[in-house]
């Protein structure tokens, strides 16, 4: 009983101090998350409070290794550890110490009651350290010298009693570290990224947060230092340059003795890397951060180092793409040992991580001999995501490459381009030694024929026309002798597009503003001539349309007007070649406002653009609210104007009309040839074996878009009554073609129709006379012949019905919509003959 009474008597004071202590040890706890919030320090400071609540004389903490329990590391606090050789270990059998065991079985160990062991000289407890979910953190290991009260199994209450409220606090604290430890990482990762290149200096503690565990001498003393952490994707001119940094950075992330970074060669299936081994000196005396990272003094430059995938453990990663962490490189048969021997260098522990990008491996990372130990887990986490921006950064080095080969290739070809589409010096030299050209009278007016001249007398005469409206003091000769042989060289030989056509705008333009002087500005004026003269450079023959469809390169450019913009980019391209730039006298901000009135101009003759200028003038004029002092409305008229000049091949003589017609509809067969070509189907207008939709086609393009253009243009400039005059004369021959056409056509159909009906009526009498008898023969045939006579008269009838609904039509055509052009711009279609005409057929064929 008094053995008992006095367990129960020892238990219950030791209850008492335990509970009384509890608030203290909470207290305590929460105290040292707050200065040092680290697993270690946690379970150090849970240790102190156990031993002090069990009267233990003296306590150790052995860590437990994350990868092997067999791996215990004493603690003593502070931030203090052996070192691996100075590590002791109570022995418990062969190669096994009490904490080990401990770890292992994750239940608590006491000598304390009968005979001691003799292998132990002092009362011992000692109590796995765990987190809720059960995973061993640390031994705690509580000790009494020999003589001392031994621990009672209310002891052992006591410390699990702490321990679970230590548990919860583990839980927390790794919540804590974890989300701290993301925080750092991805603020040290920005730090590298960073756009701007800066000085950034790195404090102990900012170390030790973003490293907790590798707080060694060299890190910190290095980091202290001011050093460039300029970003990745800053020098990502040169790959070399970018590999190095890269290895920089990496070894910085988790202590690294060297590091190589392996590209992959897919097409040769090899590893190579131009620099490897970037290593740092360990020496401390050296105090220079940029002593201590000197690249041309650490890094081993070959030409270059080759293997093939699988090969080593580098090579093996690139296959796998799997990480691999080796402690001890020797007793790693993956291991390549000749290279150590090669260079005199030993290899303890390896770091190989792919770098990997849309999952596919692009290279290969690899660490060599942490400074302060192993690699462990987090340097595998850590460096996994630094891995994606190394990632990003290699591929766009590599994009960068291939766009600077590109570039490369793109400046050549533009050299080539630009010797063969630019005037030589003798083309200059001769045209410039020959006699004053005798201009050709009518140069002024509107029916001026273009026709008439051969290319070069266009181009003295485009000249002329330039000096004729703006003089020659502020433009040197030279550059404009050589800046219209260029464009003149620059057209195409393609049928309607060409030089013919540049020139004839030109002309137009010439005369509406010789006719009309002080209407526009010098500087308004300039652009609208040489807008005109270059309006449709390296025109393809082919629309806008077409282009889209096609996927051409220049629709990938340009999402709107394509060929405009095209048109407008080739004038800047003659203007910046050597000795082409006209305007160089100009000032800086007169060529600014001269290139900009050049590109609206030239996009001004997409006709897609003509159709809402023309409702806003329209409102204008029609209100009597236009301003000749309004910016925006002076840029209407000049866009107008810009179309009137395009389409004046329709408001030309008659004569000059048809040949222009003629070409027009050639280069227009030959888009349809390409689209029939591709497996499209061209429409009519487009379609050579339709020249019968041409009349057509030109009654409704100058009924709906030349004369409502040249009407609006007359009522703002009184002087175009030519050209409006001109295009209703030549609406009206056209008119009368359209009409021919269709009698002919008419005409035509009514033979064919007579012919079939012929036909039907012989098969039918053939059919009676093959019958029988005298009588029967003439009664089938009477029958017949009424049938036949009765389906004529009632095919005649509608005939006549349809023939006056298509003269309706042609006097007064009003479907003006689609694509195709008779005067220049993007081609315009009227489809409404060819409905007509499909109407026709269809009420014939069901008729018949």
């Amino acid at each position: 009983m008094g053995r008992c009474d006095d367990c129960h008597s020892y238990s219950s004071a030791t209850l008492f101090c335990a509970q009384a202590d509890s608030k203290r040890m909470l207290k305590d706890m929460a105290l040292a998350l707050q200065q040092n919030p680290t697993q270690a320090c946690v379970v150090w400071e849970l240790a102190g409070c156990v031993s002090s609540a069990v009267g233990a004389e003296e306590y150790k903490l052995y860590l437990v290794n994350n990868r092997d329990l067999e791996q215990l590391e004493v603690y003593l606090g502070k931030d203090v550890r052996f070192s691996n050789d100075e590590r002791k270990f109570q022995i418990l059998g062969p190669n096994v110490s009490l904490a080990q065991f401990v770890a292992q079985t994750k239940k608590p160990l006491r000598f304390s009651r009968g005979d001691p062991d003799p292998r132990f000289r002092n009362w011992l407890l000692l109590k796995p350290v765990m987190k809720l979910d059960g995973t061993v953190v640390a031994v705690m290991e509580l000790c009494k010298q020999e003589g001392a009260t031994p621990f009672h199994e209310e002891d052992q209450d006591i410390a699990s009693s702490y321990l679970d409220w230590g548990g919860i606090a583990l839980q927390y604290t790794h919540l804590y570290l974890s989300i701290n430890n993301q925080r750092c990482l991805k603020d040290f990762l920005l730090t590298i990224v960073n756009d701007e290149s800066r000085d950034i200096c790195v404090s102990p503690q900012q170390f030790k947060q973003w490293f907790p565990k590798r707080h060694s001498t060299f890190g910190i003393s290095q980091l202290t230092k001011r050093c460039d952490l300029v970003s990745i994707f800053q020098n990502i001119l040169s790959m070399d340059a970018l590999v190095i940094k890269v290895m920089k950075f990496a070894q910085r992330l988790v202590d690294a003795d060297r590091a190589s970074l392996f590209l992959v060669d897919s097409k040769n299936k090899q590893l190579y890397a131009r620099i490897w081994d970037v290593g740092v000196h360990n020496s401390d005396d050296s105090t220079d951060m940029d002593e201590k990272f000197n690249i041309d003094a650490n890094v081993s430059t070959l030409k270059e180092i080759r293997f093939p995938l699988g090969s080593g453990i580098a090579g093996q990663v690139a296959v796998t793409g799997k990480v691999v962490n080796i402690t001890d490189a020797y007793c790693d048969p993956r291991f390549n040992r000749n290279i150590d021997q090669l260079t005199g260098y030993q290899t303890k522990s390896i770091l190989c991580m792919p770098i990997l990008i849309r999952d596919e491996i692009i290279g290969v990372v690899q660490m060599v001999n942490k400074h302060s130990g192993k690699f462990t887990k987090e340097d595998e986490e850590a460096f996994e995501m630094f891995a994606v921006y190394c990632g990003l950064a290699l591929h766009h080095s590599q994009l960068y490459d291939k766009i600077a080969n590109s570039e490369q290739k793109y400046r050549v070809a533009l050299d080539i381009l630009s010797y063969h589409n630019t005037c030589t010096e003798d083309e200059v030299e001769q045209f410039s030694k020959q006699e004053k050209p005798n201009i050709m009278p009518g140069i002024d007016e509107y029916y001026f024929d273009v026709f008439a001249l051969d290319d070069f007398e266009k181009a003295r005469h485009a000249i002329y026309m330039f000096k004729d409206l703006f003089g020659e003091i502020k433009f040197n000769k030279n550059s404009l002798v050589r800046f219209t042989l260029t464009v003149k060289k620059n057209y195409r030989r393609i049928p309607y597009h060409n030089w013919t056509h540049g020139f004839s705008v030109a002309n137009s333009v010439f005369c509406i503003i010789k006719h009309s002087p002080n209407l526009f500005t010098t500087n308004e004026a300039l652009a609208m001539y040489v807008g005109s003269l270059c309006h449709d450079l390296d025109h393809r023959g082919k629309n806008n349309k077409f282009m889209l469809e096609t996927e051409s390169p220049l629709a990938a450019i340009y999402s709107t007007s394509i060929m405009e913009h095209h048109h407008f980019n080739q004038t800047v391209t003659i203007l910046q070649q050597k000795g082409h730039n006209i305007f160089s006298k100009l000032t800086s901000s007169e060529y600014k406002q001269v290139l900009d009135n050049i590109k609206h101009c030239i996009l001004a003759t997409d006709l897609a653009m003509f159709f809402l200028n023309k409702t806003t003038l329209n409102e204008l004029v029609t209100e009597d609210q236009f301003s000749w002092s309004n910016h925006e409305h002076r840029l209407l008229l000049k866009a107008l104007t810009m179309t009137g000049s395009d389409l004046s091949a329709s408001a030309k003589p008659w004569d000059l009309q048809m040949k222009t017609v003629r070409v027009i509809f050639e280069e227009f067969y030959e888009q349809g040839d390409a689209e029939r070509d591709s497996g499209r189907i061209p429409n009519s207008m487009m379609d050579r074996r339709q020249p019968d939709q041409q009349a057509a086609s030109q009654v409704g393009f100058l009924t709906g878009i030349c004369v409502p253009c040249y009407n609006l243009l007359y009522r703002l400039i009184p002087t175009t009554k030519p050209l409006l005059d001109q295009c209703e004369a030549n609406l009206k021959r056209w008119i009368e073609i359209n009409e021919e056409v269709m009698k002919s056509k008419e005409e035509q159909l009514r033979q064919d129709k007579e012919q079939s009906l012929q036909r039907e009526e012989e098969d039918i009498v053939s059919e009676s006379s093959s019958g029988g008898g005298e009588n029967n023969e003439s009664k089938e045939y009477s029958t017949a012949k009424t049938k036949v006579s009765g389906c004529r008269e009632e095919k005649i009838n509608q005939k006549d019905i349809d023939k006056e609904t298509r003269k309706d039509n042609i006097t007064n055509p009003t479907n003006t919509s689609g694509e195709i052009s008779a005067g220049g711009g993007d081609e315009i279609e009227d489809k409404s003959s060819q409905n007509e005409h499909n109407c026709e057929h269809s009420s014939l064929t069901k008729n018949c």
